[in-house]
């Protein structure tokens, strides 16, 4: 336990480095905002990124001599954003600022490909659209014909740190890959996407986990640390649920916090008709199914005031269960666990700050509900543990609705992040034999929370209460 790894995050917002010791403990860290504009849900510049990734680990590294001996560091891996891409030359320079998975000028090339992948590859990935990179890359051919001639490779966010680091921008992993096309099934990429981007564009695809280079000579001189193995990362949404504990068939992770994200493991791939459940493929060859829901915490900052919210906490304890059913939808239309692009959120009127705020979170609880059971069905295999993160997982009332919602105890991680993932990733193939045993050992259960049989069987009937709403709303067929 007296070896480390470096784990770093590329947020929207930001980029966060941490140090991290094989035990999971947090031993330096540091995070640098982004200097956002307009324009940064559309595009971000990789270089951008570089400057304040390297000034991160530079702030680390003055922590590092003072803390453990440099020579215990043994790796490095990257975290970010699913669906970015980034189009570069040969010496690895981008030739056009990253395309964010926030983005949505793609959503007519998004269509396309989802038909095409309909069409010859219906058992892969096909749930195509304004997010995914293969969108991205359509659009920018369409866009930029001049520049898409130039172009060596298209990668993604966290491979254009890995390249920084260790100078390889050829190789990217199964989680990153998934969005721009890989079949994960056949480990290939499918000859379809000829008629739509030169295979010699994509590149090279391996396990999260995999070591590929070393810490380039200056930059480890500069950190004043050994020339430590570089490992190629994972999405951020694969990062959380590493870090939270999810990595063995039936184990799930539920990360609340935007939106809310349910990502888990099977060990048959799950084919869903509507495209609301795509799958990863897990490193030892699991599949990593999941789906991303435009509800979640949105609702509790739009809402309510930060202050209040302690003592909201405190109230709802003693108004749970409530007998008002409210969905804090606060986008119009819901893409999983069911599609309903017409949805709209709902509540009570009249009700109290206190009550609504209790109903909303049990709207969410019911959701997350759904989502499970939509996920046993099309797998038929049982959802055994849930793990938890993300800010709606500090609420202990949000927490408890949860257990006795979904009627299973829920787990929460001591340091369930993204970046912790990376460190998680980096350890897999260095410390030891494989991901599974790195998430073993580097992430802990903070609190357990389990269902209470009263409770739980009020829930039981008002979840049915809910679902039939949404029926008669029209947002959810009759099953």
């Amino acid at each position: 336990m007296n070896e480390y790894v470096i784990g770093i995050d590329i947020g929207t917002q930001g980029a966060r480095v941490a140090l991290i010791q094989t035990n999971g403990f947090v031993i330096a860290s540091a995070s640098v905002p982004f200097t956002l504009t307009a324009q940064s849900r559309e595009e971000q510049s990789p270089d951008m990124w570089w400057d304040h990734t390297l000034t991160a680990l530079q702030k680390v590294s003055k922590q590092i001599s003072k803390l453990i001996p440099p020579r215990a560091i043994k790796a490095i891996a990257t975290t970010s954003t699913s669906g970015t891409v980034i189009p570069i030359n040969e010496n690895g320079q981008a030739l056009h600022p990253a395309l964010m998975y926030s983005d949505q000028r793609s959503l007519e090339e998004g269509r396309r490909c989802q038909r095409l992948a309909k069409q010859h590859n219906p058992r892969g990935f096909t749930g195509f659209n304004a997010s995914s990179g293969l969108s991205k890359i359509c659009w920018f051919s369409r866009n930029y014909p001049e520049k898409a001639k130039q172009v060596y490779k298209w990668i993604h966010a966290a491979d254009f740190i890995t390249g920084k680091l260790c100078g390889r921008f050829d190789v990217t992993d199964y989680t990153n890959a998934l969005k721009t096309g890989y079949d994960v099934g056949s480990y290939a990429w499918p000859s379809y996407l000829d008629q739509l981007v030169p295979r010699h564009h994509l590149q090279e695809v391996v396990a999260s986990g995999t070591i590929v280079g070393k810490l380039q000579a200056s930059l480890a001189k500069e950190l004043q640390i050994p020339e430590i193995e570089v490992v190629v990362g994972l999405t951020d949404g694969c990062a959380s649920q590493m870090a939270s504990g999810a990595i063995k068939p039936g184990d799930w992770n539920t990360t609340i916090g935007t939106t809310m994200v349910i990502k888990g493991v099977t060990e048959k791939n799950i084919i869903d008709p509507s495209g609301s459940i795509y799958c990863h493929r897990h490193p030892e060859g699991f599949w990593m199914p999941g789906g991303a829901s435009n509800t979640g915490a949105d609702w509790v900052s739009l809402d309510f005031n930060k202050e209040e919210l302690p003592q909201l906490n405190e109230q709802a304890a003693q108004l749970m269960p409530s007998s008002f059913l409210a969905w804090p939808l606060r986008q119009k239309g819901e893409r999983f666990p069911f599609t309903a692009p017409h949805a709209k959120g709902f509540a009570p009127q009249g009700l109290s700050k206190q009550v609504l705020y209790t109903a909303n979170m049990e709207g969410v609880a019911y959701i997350e509900r759904y989502a499970y059971e939509q996920i046993e069905r099309l797998s038929s295999e049982p959802v055994r543990a849930i793990f938890t993160a993300g800010g709606a997982s500090n609420s202990a009332s949000w927490l408890r609705i949860r257990s006795n919602v979904l009627n299973k105890p829920i787990y929460k991680g001591r340091e369930a992040t993204g970046v912790l993932g990376a460190a998680i990733c980096a350890a897999s193939q260095t410390t030891f034999r494989s991901l599974t045993d790195a998430v073993k050992q580097m992430t802990q259960i903070e609190e357990e929370v389990f269902p209470e049989e009263s409770l739980s069987a009020i829930y039981e009937e008002n979840y049915h209460k809910f679902i039939q709403l949404l029926i008669d709303k029209q947002y959810l067929a009759i099953c």
